[in-house]
């Protein structure tokens, strides 16, 4: 049982948890992940760890309520346990002095890139990260990454904060001005990773992107989140969650994940009914004692 020791709701739909989780703390390094089960009858959802206190043997995570059990963990308050916690797993994200890395983060891929940029920066790399959100609200952790980064800049599809466009202009800015890019690493929506291994592929810039298909057990044994790199097939739970963003074949990965749409949209409808019910009689024992 992992206890919730804090929770703070950031942006619509986005929670920041803070966990006793002391042996994943001691172990945990940069763009490893964890595996969560709420109950005994929940499913298994992977979760990038953000950040891991070894002194005060915590986790912080960062959790988006779209599915059934992301929403169902968004319910969740202060004081309450989380069944399991499995990790650190995955490989860690590789740290060294590269020269000049621009991360790109879109959406609530900035949680998952804000602790390698971090980790980047303390080895002594130039750290340029991109924020990219649809829209001023859905921005998050630009402080935290102005900390971790030597530069930052936020880009809005709307243009209501930072620039105007996509992550891949303010990146194509920076190629065009000649910045002496070394590496890029883009974490967020696959077709954003897509997008920005496309634009960087020309150019030979060394591309890493962080995938985080399906997964179940997170050991290689189920098999649920293969994804063809260079022609062969990998386990991203395994031999990633990073990967050369011009090797990944995109489209069959974006083609898996759809999958599973039709029974994680019938989860989420019946949770939210569900969910609905219970309030109603909840509303009404309080009105009629």
């Amino acid at each position: 049982m992992f206890k919730i020791l804090d929770k703070k709701h950031l942006a619509p739909q986005v929670f920041r948890y803070l966990l006793d989780a002391p042996d994943i703390a001691k172990k945990a390094l940069p763009g490893q992940f964890v595996i969560i089960r709420l109950d005994e009858t929940g499913e298994r959802i992977p979760i990038t760890i953000s950040t891991a206190d070894p002194t005060h043997g915590t986790l912080t995570l960062y959790v988006q309520a779209t599915g059934k059990t992301s929403m169902e963990m968004s319910r969740m308050k202060i004081g309450d346990f989380i069944l399991d916690v499995v990790g650190p797993l995955g490989n860690p994200s590789p740290i060294d002095l590269f020269g000049t890395v621009v991360l790109v983060g879109g959406g609530f891929g900035i949680a998952a890139i804000h602790p390698i940029a971090h980790a980047l920066t303390q080895a002594g790399n130039k750290t340029i990260s991109i924020l990219g959100a649809r829209t001023k609200e859905l921005v998050i952790l630009e402080e935290e990454m102005s900390k971790a980064s030597t530069i930052v800049q936020v880009v809005t599809d709307d243009g209501t904060y930072g620039a105007k466009g996509l992550v891949t202009d303010t990146l194509q800015e920076l190629i065009e001005k000649k910045e002496p890019i070394d590496r890029v690493i883009a974490i967020g929506p696959i077709v954003m990773m897509k997008a920005v291994a496309d634009l960087t592929r020309p150019y030979g810039i060394s591309t890493v992107v962080s995938l985080n298909p399906i997964m179940i057990d997170g050991t290689g044994m189920c098999g649920a989140c293969r994804v063809t790199v260079n022609g062969e097939m990998k386990f991203a739970c395994v031999d990633g969650p990073e990967f050369d963003g011009h090797a990944v074949d995109f489209e069959g990965l974006l083609n898996r994940m759809k999958t599973y749409l039709p029974e994680e949209a019938e989860a989420k409808e019946k949770y939210l009914k569900e969910t609905e019910g219970k309030c109603r009689i909840a509303e009404i024992s309080q009105i009629y004692g």
